[in-house]
């Protein structure tokens, strides 16, 4: 984290050019972020700053990762010192989050991929019974929820998701009365979520609600969180 410091303008415009990420100043803020449908995040940073270039990386991956479901800009500080003044901007790197035009999130320093997206997390769009790994942790610890697997069994066998059934996808709805006598509501999960959406969004067709693991395993495990093994 670094206090304001000089302007190099010729090595900020390279650095703009070379950036997967766009720029906004106080001319297109209000039309790039306070007036977009999708959250915003917004990396405010400057050239001079070793941490933000350290977090670029971070940043510019999870943009790739949610692309169509949220935006992310940057601001260079010392080409938009009004704008940094108006939003209190004492140190960079300074990360914010904007939605429906308001300021919904705020983190001061350098973060890592991981960070960024708990932090914008909570206002991604998302599916019709979409539960995230972090808030289907929770359920299952109450034990509100019980995790189904509609993977292969053999799939299964190899690792899963805390005191997870089986139901693989094309045996689900001839055991549909398994599913119904669960102890907890059932959260169907696969490999990325895809699979476990399409069967959920099919039986919300037939009036059956079933939720599922948005981001699948592979979203679980990345967050780090408990698994089974035999």
């Amino acid at each position: 984290m670094r206090k304001w410091g000089p302007s190099n303008k010729r090595g900020t415009m390279a650095r703009q050019a070379a950036s997967a990420i766009p720029f906004v100043d106080e001319r297109s803020f209000e039309q790039e972020v306070l007036l977009s449908e999708l959250p915003v995040m917004v990396d405010f940073q400057a050239d001079w700053c070793g941490p933000c270039k350290t977090m670029a990386p971070e940043f510019e991956a999870l943009a790739r990762e949610l692309e169509g479901k949220a935006r992310f800009v940057k601001v260079d500080i010392d080409r938009s010192r009004m704008l940094a003044q108006q939003l209190r901007i004492q140190s960079v790197p300074t990360t914010m989050v904007f939605l429906g035009g308001r300021l919904a999130a705020a983190k001061v320093g350098a973060l890592r991929k991981a960070q960024l997206l708990q932090m914008i997390e909570p206002f991604l769009p998302r599916a019709e019974g979409a539960v995230t790994p972090a808030e289907a942790q929770e359920l299952h610890k109450q034990g509100q929820i019980v995790f189904v697997d509609i993977r292969e069994q053999a799939a299964y066998g190899r690792v899963h998701l805390p005191g997870a059934v089986n139901l693989p996808a094309e045996q689900i709805r001839s055991r549909l009365a398994e599913l119904h006598m669960l102890p907890g509501a059932p959260v169907l999960y696969c490999r990325a979520g895809d699979k476990a959406k399409a069967l959920a969004d099919e039986f919300a067709k037939d009036g059956i609600g079933v939720a599922f693991l948005d981001g699948g395993i592979l979203a679980w495990e990345a967050e780090g969180l408990p698994i089974e093994r035999p």
